[in-house]
């Protein structure tokens, strides 16, 4: 798709026609637990998402917005989703480089699932076939579609 003269991903456009229309957005990020776990996020309560160095997952930082919510993901060992995140500052210069074409966002913790969903989960469930986690499943920070919400919090008793 062309907008503007700039080449942007489908899934780019859709999603800003969703904020438009919702004002929210779902999102999913990644970490290996043993680098920055769900538990040391709550530990914090607060962190900043950065160190991001692929260009479709920035275009998916830059799109995040305040009061977002996120699924985090343990992308190692028991691969699963295993807590809710909001957005709390919306994408800012990264600050572990200084090529200023890379962002982080705030992200804060909000609260573990009732049940975490593991990524065979996923991957069984044929209503999720188009999640980007099956799709896409290297890159680290991914759009979530409100029905595939709805599922992942069924899937976690929620």
């Amino acid at each position: 798709m062309v907008c503007y003269g700039m080449d942007l991903p489908a899934s780019f456009f859709l999603l800003y026609i969703r904020k438009k229309i919702n004002d929210m957005a779902y999102w999913l990020v990644k970490s290996e637990p043993e680098v920055y776990s769900w538990d040391q996020l709550v530990k914090d309560k607060q962190t900043v998402w950065d160190g991001v160095r692929n260009y479709a997952a920035r275009i998916n930082l830059r799109g995040m917005k305040k009061g977002d919510k996120v699924l985090y993901y343990h992308s190692t060992g028991a691969t699963e989703i295993v807590g809710i995140a909001r957005v709390v500052k919306e994408a800012y210069q990264d600050p572990t480089t200084e090529d200023d074409a890379w962002v982080a966002v705030d992200i804060k913790a909000e609260r573990k699932l009732k049940q975490p969903v593991m990524l065979s989960q996923v991957k069984a469930d044929k209503r999720l076939v188009n999640m980007d986690l099956v799709r896409l499943g290297r890159l680290s920070v991914q759009t979530v579609k409100d029905d595939e919400w709805e599922i992942v919090m069924g899937l976690a008793g929620e």
